[in-house]
């Protein structure tokens, strides 16, 4: 066995340890800080699979910005209540019950199931993923929406440090 699929063992038993911490935990920051791991753990995976961009944006987005306005949305909310927060079974109780049950006969399948033969990957597949690959398409193909979007943004930036100058002068 090769270091890559081992590192992809132990990062994939990780990223499945720290998603069940998620659910189970009853401790919104317990929760939300095993989501950040989950997110690391992830990232760790598609560097396994060559694909550096998604890693680096993985890290980027969900587990800087997105975790921020998480532990934000937990900070906000007001917990003093917890018995109310309880409830006993209902229809949605039921319905992932039966989706949790399909989704192991489903892994069950996959990994006991006869083999099908169509899992090679093409020639290119290991450069899909690359900084360099979406780089190249980017600055190529899209090069006008990607400029079109940049004009745009700085448009917003502009507008809003304007509209914020406005109601400064306003207030003052």
């Amino acid at each position: 066995m090769s270091t890559t699929v081992i590192l992809f063992s132990i990062l994939a038993i990780a990223a499945i340890a720290t998603g069940v911490s998620v659910i189970i935990n009853k401790n919104p920051v317990a929760s939300a800080m095993s989501l950040i791991l989950h997110f690391f753990a992830l990232a760790g995976l598609y560097l396994t699979l060559n694909a550096q961009f998604l890693a680096a944006i993985q890290i980027l987005v969900y587990a800087g910005a997105i975790m921020v306005l998480v532990v934000f949305v937990v900070m906000l909310l007001n917990l003093g209540k917890e018995s109310a927060l309880t409830e006993r079974f209902n229809p949605r109780t039921g319905i992932a019950v039966s989706m949790g049950v399909l989704l192991i006969a489903q892994l069950a399948i996959a990994f006991f199931g006869q083999p099908t033969g169509y899992n090679q990957l093409s020639d290119k597949a290991a450069l899909n993923g690359t900084a360099e690959s979406i780089g190249t398409v980017l600055f190529t193909e899209y090069l006008f929406p990607f400029e079109a979007i940049s004009l745009l943004l700085l448009v917003a930036i502009v507008g809003s440090i304007l509209l914020a100058k406005k109601q400064q002068k306003e207030s003052v």
